[in-house]
């Protein structure tokens, strides 16, 4: 069967690019048959080839939380497609850039929930448990049905009481259960907390990009693009710390 790949794009932060360049990414770096399946609210300029379906539903969340990535977790919903439901999926965020072998992405322990250990809360719990980082996480579709519920019958007050992003949450939620994996160390790196040369040794020194990374992660600033071309958007003071060299591994994978 096609390995399944989620993405989300809405808002418009992202251009269809970002997708685009994704998709590339995913048939140059996963053998055999692959499909993506993009969520979103605008299609426009978005490769032919992508599934692109409809954001899923949302009832009830107001739009404060609903263009956060607390989005991502209508995907949890019972029911999300019938040709969906009971198969394991890679979600991606499409700010990232692949730069390895996927495979083991659904080889890997099939069938739980499998998420990038948060690199910023490493060693940090969260009602116990360890929180994962859902810029890359794996699946089984419909399987958790009770995470989307429990979110849209109270999206208000599960963010002000319990939770304050949307992975703390899942990581609660099954990792109660005993359900939560974490991907193998060195598959999934932070550009800023795992690549970049600290302060202010990324005035001179290049960004390196280990053997061992699949997944090169871009939360925050600066974005793929960005760095891409040594460009980190800051003000002031700021642009003495915040700064990175052009990282040429970026074009080379990402594109």
């Amino acid at each position: 069967m096609e390995k399944l790949v989620f993405c989300m794009k809405w808002g418009t932060r992202y251009g269809p690019e970002y997708v685009n360049r994704l998709w590339k990414g995913v048939r140059r770096h996963a053998s055999g048959d692959v499909r993506l399946v993009c969520f979103t609210d605008d299609v426009t300029g978005i490769d032919k080839a992508v599934d692109c379906r409809p954001l899923p539903p949302f009832p009830g969340v107001p739009e404060h939380l609903s263009v956060k990535p607390w989005k991502k977790l209508s995907l949890w919903q019972a029911h999300l497609a019938e040709d969906l439901d009971g198969r394991d999926a890679l979600f991606l965020d499409v700010d990232l850039v692949l730069t390895g072998n996927l495979d083991a992405f659904w080889d890997y322990e099939p069938g739980k929930y499998c998420v990038w250990e948060n690199p910023t809360k490493e060693g940090k719990k969260i009602q116990g448990q360890p929180i994962g980082n859902t810029s890359v996480f794996r699946f089984r579709v419909g399987a958790h049905p009770e995470i989307y519920e429990r979110f849209v019958a109270d999206p208000v007050g599960l963010h002000e009481r319990e939770f304050r992003i949307e992975q703390e949450f899942i990581s609660a939620v099954i990792g109660a259960k005993g359900e939560q994996r974490f991907w193998p160390k060195g598959w999934c790196c932070s550009f800023k907390e795992d690549l970049l040369p600290a302060w202010p040794m990324r005035w001179w020194q290049d960004v390196p990009l280990p053997e061992s990374c699949r997944v090169a992660v871009f939360h925050g600033k600066p974005d793929p693009d960005e760095a891409m071309v040594g460009h980190w958007p800051a003000k002031g003071l700021k642009k003495i710390y915040k700064h990175v060299r052009p990282v040429r591994w970026i074009a080379e994978n990402w594109g």
